[in-house]
């Protein structure tokens, strides 16, 4: 069964516009929270020589560095890996058993 009658309102119909090429798209900030993600769980990794927190700073790093542009600050975020590979390496060299998960203690 058809209707005869469109359900469309010819009277509220827009053409659609593009917006105008001066408006700039907002900012992805997923770089910089990695960044800063990065070094909190580097010093986390650091100071309280908690492995996983050291390898989550790695992770945080690399899509700090995978989601950079050209235009981004490099020293920072090369800074930030280094922190990041620094705090495992010490992590490892302090403690070389292998890394027990966080959740491990509390089955125990």
């Amino acid at each position: 069964m058809q209707l005869a009658v469109d359900p469309r309102r010819a009277d509220r119909e827009r053409r659609y516009k593009p917006p105008p090429a001066s408006s700039a798209p907002a900012e992805d900030l997923t770089t910089d929270y990695m960044n800063i993600l990065g070094m909190v769980f580097s010093m986390c990794g650091l100071m309280m020589r908690l492995k996983w927190c050291a390898w989550t700073a790695v992770f945080c790093s690399s899509i700090s560095f995978a989601n950079s542009r050209v235009s981004d600050d490099t020293k920072q975020i090369v800074s930030s890996f280094m922190l990041s590979i620094s705090a495992v390496v010490m992590s490892y060299l302090q403690n070389p058993a292998p890394m027990s998960p966080p959740w491990a203690s509390l089955t125990s």
